[in-house]
Parts: structure tokens; sequence; C-alpha cells
């Protein structure tokens, strides 16, 4: 690992391990403080992918299972290549407790691809190994990168119990025992019976984990349950005391076996379906020290099966859920500035600026944002799997604005941007709410105008910005273009009444035209480049200059303007 990032990972250790809120303070700064000097070495490092690239989510919760998933993603990858998608983050591949009716987060097996006969059934939801494989190569081969949900936290659906001394803790306080050392028999051996040895001889037993929640002699006792001579994890979320445990039987990262079992899995991993990153679940409960060491041996395992031809590095974001800055910075700052992280407080900002009816502080919508502050290491959402309606974290972007958050995580200069399958395609489910009633959901498609966004960010979102956040409802920003790509762009909206904004696209006396289409005129700059763009109320509009490139916007009427 580059000497820099060392040595920021050894400036975070020096933090220890108790995370107060004065400690994560200093390490926000002290990761600020080292952004500034080294952008352009971390700049380096990232794949192409990420410049003006876009991420897509390819799944949501509720996707059928009738096993097609990975054959739809093979013939869809073309076509997600022409519209500016350049990265495909996958679901979790491997096979997990309830077969083809998981989603994949339950996982049980990580050899297991939808190869053998285990867990009820063969394939996974998705599909089986070799349609996976074939997935990846269709993505790879229409350019794109794939990226591989990783489900380290935990293991679920074991396949015989074992006997074994623990101390309970409360479910609200994990430090605070509520009893003394006792034996139970837990759910944590896994044999592997359909895969055998095959890829690894490693069987999973209690030894290799430190805690759970269930107890099979005493069913309905509530706790969790520290297995005995073991310890919860540091540098992890501090709400229940110690978050380290989250659901299932949680993964001891410090047993030499786990640790060794992970690295063999990811290098198997890189060899069997040639992945170009990864997406770490769950990352606030698990000590972040382990991801520096697994990935670095992965990059290094990569640069020598190339012979030392070097490419870029793995791509790795980490789904660390929580709004507190602080925290997210101080767990980037830890792993040594080696993963990005999905930008919660920016989804939080979007979320609320839906709800708001209007009355939401547009200039504000950036604030406490990784996007605003830690550009460089920032993914960027609107929504995801466990936000959409009647998931765990659910937090939905009111359909009237996601078209305004789209907007400003595909074109601006920040942080690389990740559009969420069902805000894409659409959806439509049924489930049970926390109150146990059943509700239908319908989830609005909003691809026509993402795919203008992408059309957008593709070949105008370039160069110079100016930003021009200085109204309560309506704000925009600007991008001139740069050598390779000069056409400019202005970008206006409003969560109230519509109205309009002088701004500078350093084009003067050129048309511009809303590729929205909510505005038909066209508009055209002053002699100094200033223009008066518009949009309308709860709307945004995206204005590029009159440019060939608009033919490619096909049956628009934009299109006979510019030809006439």
């Amino acid at each position: 690992m580059n000497n820099v990032f060392e040595q920021l990972a050894q400036r975070f250790h020096q933090f220890g391990t108790n995370l107060t809120p004065d400690v994560v303070e200093a390490a926000a700064r002290s990761l600020q403080n080292w952004l500034d000097k080294n952008a352009d070495r971390l700049a380096a490092r990232k794949p192409d992918a990420e410049f003006n690239g876009t991420m897509m989510q390819w799944f949501h919760w509720y996707l059928p299972s009738d096993g097609n998933h990975w054959k739809q993603l093979a013939a869809s990858a073309p076509e997600l290549a022409q519209k500016g998608i350049t990265a495909i983050w996958t679901p979790p591949a491997c096979k997990a407790m309830n077969g083809v009716d998981d989603v994949g987060y339950g996982i049980y097996d990580l050899f297991d691809l939808g190869e053998f006969n285990q867990s009820k059934s063969t394939r996974t939801k998705y599909g089986t190994k070799d349609e996976y494989v074939a997935a990846v190569q269709a993505i790879h081969q229409a350019g794109m990168q794939a990226y591989a949900d990783v489900v380290f936290n935990h293991k679920m659906g074991a396949d015989r119990t074992e006997s074994f001394q623990v101390v309970p803790y409360d479910l609200n306080d994990r430090n605070r025992p509520i009893g003394g050392e006792r034996t139970i028999r837990g759910w944590t051996a896994f044999d592997f019976p359909g895969r055998g040895n095959q890829y690894s001889p490693m069987k999973w037993h209690w030894q290799h984990f430190d805690s759970l929640d269930y107890d099979d002699s005493n069913r309905d006792y509530r706790a969790v349950y520290k297995i005995k001579d073991k310890n919860f994890d540091t540098k992890v979320d501090l709400r229940q005391g110690n978050f380290d445990y989250l659901m299932g039987c949680d993964l001891d990262m410090n047993h030499p076996d786990v640790r060794d079992e992970l690295k063999r899995w990811g290098k198997w991993l890189l060899d069997t379906v040639g992945v170009d990153g990864f997406r770490l679940d769950a990352i606030k409960h698990i000590n972040g020290d382990f991801f520096i060491d697994w990935l670095t041996e992965l990059e290094e395992y990569k640069d020598n099966k190339n012979k030392g031809d070097r490419n870029k590095d793995l791509f790795c974001v980490g789904e660390y859920w929580t709004e507190d800055f602080g925290s997210l910075s101080w767990y980037i700052g830890n792993a040594g500035g080696r993963m990005s992280l999905f930008d919660v407080p920016l989804h939080y900002n979007f979320h609320r600026a839906s709800r708001s009816g209007g009355h939401y502080d547009m200039r504000s919508i950036l604030d406490n944002s990784l996007m605003k502050h830690l550009p460089l290491l920032a993914v960027t959402i609107v929504d995801n799997h466990d936000t959409q309606p009647l998931q765990a974290l659910e937090s939905m972007v009111e359909d009237w604005f996601k078209p305004l958050a789209y907007a400003i995580i595909l074109l601006r200069a920040e942080g690389y941007p990740c559009i969420f399958y069902a805000d894409y395609y659409g959806a439509h489910y049924k489930d049970k709410g926390r109150d146990g009633n059943q509700y239908e959901i319908w989830m609005a498609s909003h691809r026509w105008l993402i795919d203008r966004f992408l059309f957008a960010r593709s070949y105008f979102a370039y160069g110079p910005q100016y930003d021009y956040f200085d109204h309560w409802d309506i704000i925009g920003w600007t991008r001139l273009g740069s050598e390779q790509h000069p056409g400019a762009m202005a970008v206006i909206m409003s969560d109230g009444p519509g109205g309009s904004k002088w701004m500078e696209v350093g084009k003067p006396n050129a048309l511009f035209y809303d590729i929205t289409e909510h505005i038909k005129e066209p508009v055209r700059t002053n002699d100094w480049g200033w223009g008066e763009f518009r949009c309308k109320g709860g709307s945004v509009s995206v204005w590029v200059e009159r440019d060939p490139l608009l033919y490619r916007l096909a049956n628009s009427p934009i299109e006979i303007e510019v030809k006439g």
C-alpha cells in the first residue's frame, strides 16, 4: 500500500478504539487535512469508471424469485453501457439461508454461487453460477465494471446445532451482561453438505463466531449471547453500547481461520468471476482494520497474477449506515483511505426535502454530506434496497423530488453516483409493514429523465462548476465544459414555485435547450455568457448548449428545433 495511505491508517490507529465525540471530531479534521494534501494521489488510484462514470445498483429487494436475473442482466448490459452506465453493482451472488427466496444477505455459503444443492435449492434467487459468470462477462464486454456485494458480518442457516458456553447481554446495551455463564445450543455448525470440500475444506463451528442471539434450548429468552472468552469487536458503531452484533452468527474477525478463509474466498472470486470491486455490507458492525488487510492482500494477489502490470486498484464502497459525518470520516480514515462510503447524509437530506412540502431550504441540500466535504470518497445515492418502502431502513425519497435528487448526483462534479434499479425501471410488490398489515407498493419509473441526465453527464458535465445556491427554493449550478467536452450546461431546480436565475455558462450569444422538455423555449445567453435559465415549480430543468450531440436524443422536439 502506498506510504501516504499507510500513514493515514497509522494516524487513525493512534486515536484508539473508544470512539468518543471528541475522537470522532478530531478524526474528521485529520482526514480532511490528509485529503487536502493527497487528493491528486488518491484520484490517480481510482478506476476510470469513477470519473464521470455512473454505477447502477441492478436489483431491488422484491425482484421475482424466478432465477432469470443474471440472464436479464447479461442481455441488458450493452444498452446500459450505451446509456452511460460504467459499472454494475450486482446483488449478493452467494447461497443464502432461504435459497431461491433469499435476497442474499442471510448468507450461508460464500463459495456456492448457485452451483450446489444446499440451503433448499441449487440456484440462488438470481440464477446459477454459470449465469452469474456469464453476466459479469457481458458487463465487461460492454465496457463496464462489475462490483460484487460482499456479506462478511454474519452467517445464517446453519446445518446443525452445537453446545458451548456464553454470557448473555442486554439486546439494547451490549456492555451490560444480564446473567452468568451458561451453556446454550446454537445453530453454528456449517457443514456445506452439498459442496463438500470443493473450493475450500473449511467447516464453520462455534469457535469461528463471537456472538449470536438464539438458544435452541431456550427459544423464548431474548439476549445477545457473547461466546465465552470472546470479545465484541471494537471500532464499530456505538449504538446499543457496541453494535458489533447485528444478526445471525457474528463472525469473529480476530480468529485466524476466519481471516484466512475470507481472503481465500476473495481470491477465488477474482479468479472465478473476475469482478472489479466490491460493495461491503454492514461495515459499521465490523472492525475496519480487517478490510485494510483484506483489500491489501487481494490487490497484491491481483497484481501478481498480472505479472506486475498494475492496473487501477480494486474499487471498494462500504455501507456504513449513519448520518453522523464524524463517524463516516473516522471509518474512512481508519481504513487508510482505501474505500469509499455511501453518502447516507445526502440521502436523508433528499428524503427530508421530499417530505417538506416545498418548505425545505434548498441552499442546505448538500450540508453535512460526503459529496460536499469528502467528494473523492463519496458514492452518492437517492435510494436503495434498504430504503425502499417496507424495508428495514425505509426512508424513500418521494417521487416528485427524485428527478431533482438524481440531477444533483448525476450532474455535479463531486461524488460517484449510483442509480437504483427500482427508480430506473419502477417496481410493484406487496409485503407486510411493521404494523403487520399488508401493503401494495408501486414505485414509479424515472427512466426517461434519468436517461436524459446520463446523456448530459456523458457529454456536458465537465469543466469548472459555478454554484448558485442563493435562494430558499431555487438553486442551480453551471458546468463550463473542458477541452475534450466543450459544451456548457446549466441546471436549475425548485422545490417550491417555479422561477428563473441568471447564471454564467461562459458562452456568449449561444442557444441553450432544456433537455428535460419541461420548458420548450430556448434561452439565449448575453454578450458576457450569462443566461436567465428557468424551471417549473417542484421540478428541474437541464439546459445544454446547442450542439449536434442533441441529435442523439431520439424523437425529441429539441432535435427538430436544432435541425431547424
